[in-house]
Protein backbone atom coordinates (compact mmCIF):
# COMPACT_ATOMS: atom_id res chain seq x y z
CA UNK A 1 0.00 0.00 0.00
CA UNK A 2 1.47 3.40 -0.67
CA UNK A 3 -0.43 4.68 2.72
CA UNK A 4 1.11 4.06 5.96
CA UNK A 5 -2.61 3.21 7.63
CA UNK A 6 -5.19 0.59 5.74
CA UNK A 7 -8.52 2.07 4.47
CA UNK A 8 -9.93 -0.34 7.11
CA UNK A 9 -12.95 0.32 9.91
CA UNK A 10 -11.79 -2.05 12.91
CA UNK A 11 -14.30 -3.01 15.18
CA UNK A 12 -13.34 -5.81 17.64
CA UNK A 13 -15.32 -6.77 20.85
CA UNK A 14 -16.45 -9.82 23.20
CA UNK A 15 -18.91 -12.35 22.45
CA UNK A 16 -22.54 -10.51 22.40
CA UNK A 17 -21.31 -6.77 22.51
CA UNK A 18 -23.17 -6.03 19.51
CA UNK A 19 -20.31 -5.49 17.08
CA UNK A 20 -21.67 -7.00 14.03
CA UNK A 21 -24.67 -5.45 14.22
CA UNK A 22 -22.89 -2.20 15.04
CA UNK A 23 -20.13 -2.67 12.16
CA UNK A 24 -23.27 -4.03 9.51
CA UNK A 25 -25.14 -1.05 10.31
CA UNK A 26 -22.32 1.49 10.14
CA UNK A 27 -21.03 -0.06 6.65
CA UNK A 28 -24.23 0.30 5.62
CA UNK A 29 -24.97 4.05 6.80
CA UNK A 30 -21.08 4.84 4.99
CA UNK A 31 -21.94 3.02 1.79
CA UNK A 32 -18.90 0.84 2.87
CA UNK A 33 -17.93 -2.96 2.19
CA UNK A 34 -19.20 -4.62 5.51
CA UNK A 35 -16.66 -7.82 6.65
CA UNK A 36 -18.17 -10.21 9.67
CA UNK A 37 -14.67 -12.62 10.42
CA UNK A 38 -17.21 -14.16 13.49
CA UNK A 39 -19.10 -15.69 10.51
CA UNK A 40 -15.92 -17.30 8.95
CA UNK A 41 -14.88 -19.17 12.12
CA UNK A 42 -18.57 -19.92 12.50
CA UNK A 43 -18.12 -21.62 9.21
CA UNK A 44 -14.85 -23.19 9.47
CA UNK A 45 -16.15 -24.71 13.07
CA UNK A 46 -19.13 -26.28 11.59
CA UNK A 47 -17.97 -27.62 8.02
CA UNK A 48 -14.91 -28.89 10.33
CA UNK A 49 -17.26 -30.58 12.64
CA UNK A 50 -19.85 -31.86 10.18
CA UNK A 51 -16.42 -33.45 8.22
CA UNK A 52 -15.60 -34.67 11.24
CA UNK A 53 -12.16 -32.76 11.55
CA UNK A 54 -10.39 -33.29 14.88
CA UNK A 55 -10.07 -29.88 15.90
CA UNK A 56 -6.40 -29.84 16.63
CA UNK A 57 -2.96 -29.08 14.54
CA UNK A 58 -2.18 -31.66 12.13
CA UNK A 59 -1.79 -33.18 8.99
CA UNK A 60 -5.46 -33.55 8.49
CA UNK A 61 -6.33 -30.36 9.88
CA UNK A 62 -4.22 -29.12 7.34
CA UNK A 63 -5.18 -30.96 4.32
CA UNK A 64 -9.15 -29.67 5.06
CA UNK A 65 -8.08 -26.00 4.83
CA UNK A 66 -6.19 -26.56 1.59
CA UNK A 67 -9.69 -28.16 0.50
CA UNK A 68 -11.65 -25.36 0.70
CA UNK A 69 -12.71 -22.31 -1.43
CA UNK A 70 -14.42 -19.69 0.41
CA UNK A 71 -16.73 -16.74 -1.24
CA UNK A 72 -17.83 -14.24 0.92
CA UNK A 73 -20.25 -11.23 0.14
CA UNK A 74 -21.83 -8.31 2.65
CA UNK A 75 -25.37 -10.50 1.37
CA UNK A 76 -27.27 -11.35 4.49
CA UNK A 77 -28.54 -14.18 1.67
CA UNK A 78 -24.86 -15.25 1.18
CA UNK A 79 -22.78 -13.78 3.41
CA UNK A 80 -20.53 -17.22 3.29
CA UNK A 81 -20.03 -20.57 1.27
CA UNK A 82 -17.89 -22.84 1.59
CA UNK A 83 -17.19 -25.62 -1.01
CA UNK A 84 -20.76 -24.18 -2.54
CA UNK A 85 -22.69 -24.86 0.77
CA UNK A 86 -24.32 -21.94 1.98
CA UNK A 87 -23.73 -21.72 5.19
CA UNK A 88 -24.98 -18.24 6.04
CA UNK A 89 -28.61 -19.38 8.43
CA UNK A 90 -26.98 -22.25 9.77
CA UNK A 91 -24.14 -20.55 11.38
CA UNK A 92 -26.16 -18.16 13.49
CA UNK A 93 -27.39 -21.69 15.41
CA UNK A 94 -26.43 -21.34 19.19
CA UNK A 95 -24.06 -24.90 19.24
CA UNK A 96 -22.05 -23.52 16.17
CA UNK A 97 -20.47 -20.64 19.11
CA UNK A 98 -18.72 -23.49 20.81
CA UNK A 99 -16.50 -24.61 17.39
CA UNK A 100 -16.13 -20.92 16.64
CA UNK A 101 -14.20 -20.81 19.97
CA UNK A 102 -11.88 -23.79 19.56
CA UNK A 103 -11.09 -23.37 15.90
CA UNK A 104 -10.04 -20.02 16.46
CA UNK A 105 -7.57 -20.90 19.18
CA UNK A 106 -5.83 -23.13 16.52
CA UNK A 107 -3.01 -20.99 15.02
CA UNK A 108 -3.36 -22.90 11.17
CA UNK A 109 -6.80 -21.67 11.08
CA UNK A 110 -6.24 -17.83 12.02
CA UNK A 111 -3.24 -17.87 9.83
CA UNK A 112 -5.84 -18.95 6.92
CA UNK A 113 -8.68 -16.98 7.19
CA UNK A 114 -5.89 -14.12 7.99
CA UNK A 115 -4.84 -14.10 4.52
CA UNK A 116 -7.97 -13.95 3.37
CA UNK A 117 -9.06 -11.20 5.80
CA UNK A 118 -6.10 -8.96 4.43
CA UNK A 119 -6.96 -9.76 0.85
CA UNK A 120 -10.43 -8.79 1.56
CA UNK A 121 -9.26 -5.50 3.06
CA UNK A 122 -6.83 -4.63 0.75
CA UNK A 123 -9.44 -4.54 -2.34
CA UNK A 124 -11.80 -2.34 -0.99
CA UNK A 125 -12.44 0.28 2.04
CA UNK A 126 -14.52 -1.47 4.16
CA UNK A 127 -15.85 -2.16 7.81
CA UNK A 128 -14.69 -5.23 9.28
CA UNK A 129 -15.14 -6.80 12.79
CA UNK A 130 -13.83 -9.00 14.91
CA UNK A 131 -11.55 -10.16 18.04
CA UNK A 132 -8.33 -9.06 16.90
CA UNK A 133 -8.72 -6.75 13.31
CA UNK A 134 -7.20 -3.60 15.41
CA UNK A 135 -4.68 -6.00 17.12
CA UNK A 136 -3.36 -8.50 14.63
CA UNK A 137 -5.25 -8.45 10.96
CA UNK A 138 -4.82 -4.74 10.07
CA UNK A 139 -3.03 -3.26 13.01
CA UNK A 140 -2.72 -0.33 10.76
CA UNK A 141 -6.17 0.43 10.15
CA UNK A 142 -7.21 3.91 10.14
CA UNK A 143 -9.77 3.60 12.08
CA UNK A 144 -10.33 1.08 15.36
CA UNK A 145 -13.54 0.85 17.45
CA UNK A 146 -13.44 -1.75 20.70
CA UNK A 147 -17.22 -2.22 21.29
CA UNK A 148 -18.34 -3.77 25.04
CA UNK A 149 -20.66 -4.30 27.41
CA UNK A 150 -21.61 -6.03 30.49
CA UNK A 151 -21.92 -9.91 30.18
CA UNK A 152 -25.31 -9.51 31.63
CA UNK A 153 -26.42 -7.47 28.71
CA UNK A 154 -24.56 -9.47 25.75
CA UNK A 155 -26.00 -12.31 27.40
CA UNK A 156 -29.75 -10.96 26.94
CA UNK A 157 -28.76 -9.77 23.75
CA UNK A 158 -27.56 -13.09 22.48
CA UNK A 159 -30.58 -14.67 23.88
CA UNK A 160 -33.20 -12.10 22.08
CA UNK A 161 -31.26 -13.06 18.90
CA UNK A 162 -31.28 -16.93 19.55
CA UNK A 163 -35.11 -16.40 19.82
CA UNK A 164 -35.56 -14.17 16.68
CA UNK A 165 -33.67 -16.84 14.76
CA UNK A 166 -35.44 -19.92 15.98
CA UNK A 167 -38.08 -19.01 18.20
CA UNK A 168 -38.11 -23.18 19.52
CA UNK A 169 -34.89 -22.75 21.18
CA UNK A 170 -34.73 -23.93 24.57
CA UNK A 171 -31.74 -22.11 25.96
CA UNK A 172 -31.96 -20.03 28.76
CA UNK A 173 -30.55 -16.85 30.27
CA UNK A 174 -28.90 -18.55 32.44
CA UNK A 175 -27.06 -21.15 29.71
CA UNK A 176 -26.19 -18.04 27.62
CA UNK A 177 -24.04 -15.97 29.98
CA UNK A 178 -22.54 -18.84 31.32
CA UNK A 179 -21.21 -19.50 27.68
CA UNK A 180 -20.69 -15.60 27.46
CA UNK A 181 -18.38 -15.95 30.35
CA UNK A 182 -16.60 -18.39 29.20
CA UNK A 183 -16.47 -17.42 25.49
CA UNK A 184 -14.75 -14.28 27.05
CA UNK A 185 -12.25 -16.54 29.17
CA UNK A 186 -11.04 -18.16 26.42
CA UNK A 187 -11.04 -15.32 23.94
CA UNK A 188 -8.73 -12.95 26.04
CA UNK A 189 -6.46 -15.65 27.41
CA UNK A 190 -5.72 -17.64 23.96
CA UNK A 191 -1.91 -17.90 23.10
CA UNK A 192 -2.63 -16.95 19.94
CA UNK A 193 -4.27 -13.38 19.22
CA UNK A 194 -5.70 -13.05 22.29
CA UNK A 195 -8.96 -10.28 22.18
CA UNK A 196 -7.88 -6.66 23.69
CA UNK A 197 -8.19 -3.28 23.29
CA UNK A 198 -5.70 -2.23 19.84
CA UNK A 199 -3.17 0.39 20.27
CA UNK A 200 -4.99 3.85 19.66
CA UNK A 201 -9.02 2.41 19.36
CA UNK A 202 -11.58 4.24 21.03
CA UNK A 203 -13.70 2.04 23.37
CA UNK A 204 -17.58 2.49 23.37
CA UNK A 205 -19.66 0.43 26.16
CA UNK A 206 -23.00 0.09 25.17
CA UNK A 207 -24.48 -1.26 27.91
CA UNK A 208 -26.45 1.88 28.88
CA UNK A 209 -26.96 2.79 25.31
CA UNK A 210 -29.94 2.57 22.68
CA UNK A 211 -28.88 1.49 19.12
CA UNK A 212 -29.39 4.52 17.55
CA UNK A 213 -27.46 6.01 19.93
CA UNK A 214 -24.29 3.62 19.26
CA UNK A 215 -24.55 3.90 15.53
CA UNK A 216 -24.51 7.53 15.30
CA UNK A 217 -21.03 7.62 18.15
CA UNK A 218 -19.52 5.29 15.82
CA UNK A 219 -20.38 7.28 12.62
CA UNK A 220 -18.88 10.22 14.32
CA UNK A 221 -15.69 8.50 15.47
CA UNK A 222 -15.05 7.03 11.92
CA UNK A 223 -15.84 10.33 9.94
CA UNK A 224 -13.26 12.15 12.56
CA UNK A 225 -11.02 9.59 11.78
CA UNK A 226 -11.28 9.39 8.20
CA UNK A 227 -10.86 13.28 7.66
CA UNK A 228 -7.39 12.88 9.80
CA UNK A 229 -6.25 10.62 6.88
CA UNK A 230 -7.96 12.36 3.80
CA UNK A 231 -10.37 9.68 3.45
CA UNK A 232 -13.66 10.46 2.03
CA UNK A 233 -16.73 9.35 4.26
Amino acid sequence: MTNSYSQVIAIDGPSGSGKSTMAKKLASQLNLLFIDTGAMFRALGYFADKAGVEFKEGPELKNFLNSLEIQYSDNAEELIIINGENLSKVIREHHVSTHASVISQIPSVRSFLLDFQRKLGAENICVMEGRDIGTVVFPDAFCKIFITASPEVRAKRRLDQLKENNPDSNETLEQVLEDVVERDRKDTQREVAPLKVADGATVVDTSEMKASEVLNHLIEIAREKAKGHNIDL
